[in-house]
């Protein structure tokens, strides 16, 4: 199969955890689901295409910062004592929040479309982009530095590839399977996320009272770094040859 090579570069971001409010935590590397996102919006696809993901990449530090947060209640009053803002007769308070900030992110990022007649499609979105390409936030700008089309298969492995370039987020089955092992006298197994990837519209209200959620597929992944492909083991690569450490793909 064909996948969209990108190499980007962000520097302060922040990948939301979904359960976090007064502080607004960060993932280490963007979920699945904020990729995908990314991918339709500079493409404007208006229906969902299924796609696999290799998420690799690096950030320097994090920082915390301050931003302004606003709440309000649903059919709430305003009340002057009690709030900044009003709209329609209705109250909003404003305040101060704090948000988790990675800084100096570099990302390596592998795109694979189930519907392979969009690759060059994806590639193109890329190299001109309709905006300016964001992930995470809507003001965390992305830098494309690079963008190409490789070919990607599975391949058992002649000799070790020594992966300690980046970390990623390495499917748990993967991680389980003994292709894929940690160097260093200190083994440990990183850390377990259940990430958004896809969801589907879910009613569970009434043919006259519809209530619609977001059902989402999760996938199990272990975020670590400093790993090894084991000679002798298949593994997912594509056919760039410049930097083994960059070759072999981690697809959720």
């Amino acid at each position: 199969m064909k996948a969209i090579r990108v190499k980007l570069y962000q520097n302060m971001v922040n990948y939301r955890k979904p359960t976090s409010f007064q502080l607004k935590e960060t993932y280490p590397l963007p979920p699945p689901s904020t990729i995908i996102g990314m991918v339709h919006n500079l493409c404007e696809f208006t229906e969902y295409h299924e796609m696999d993901i290799s998420i690799q990449g690096k950030y320097y530090s994090k920082v915390n910062d301050l931003y302004t947060r606003y709440e309000f209640k649903n059919a709430m009053k305003y009340s002057k004592t009690r709030h900044q803002l009003e709209t329609g007769g209705y109250g909003i308070s404003r305040g101060v929040a704090t948000v988790e900030l990675l800084t100096d992110v570099e990302l390596l990022l592998h795109i694979v479309p189930k519907d392979q007649s969009i690759v060059e499609k994806i590639e193109k979105a890329f190299l001109h982009p309709v905006e300016y390409p964001s992930l995470g936030r809507r003001e965390d700008l992305a830098l494309i530095e690079e963008v190409k089309i490789v070919d990607v298969y599975e391949e058992e492995l002649k000799t070790s590839i020594r992966l300690d370039k980046f970390n990623a987020y390495v499917p748990l089955e993967l991680m389980n399977s003994g292709s894929i092992e940690i160097l260093g006298e200190i083994k440990t197994s990183g850390t377990r996320y259940k990430l958004n990837k896809d969801y589907k519209l879910v009613d569970h209200g009434t043919k006259r009272y519809p209530k619609i959620f977001r059902k989402w597929n999760k996938v199990e992944v272990i975020y670590v770094g400093n790993l090894r492909a084991k000679r002798g083991k298949k593994v997912v690569i594509d056919d760039n040859p410049r930097d083994l450490s960059e070759q072999v793909l981690f697809l959720v």
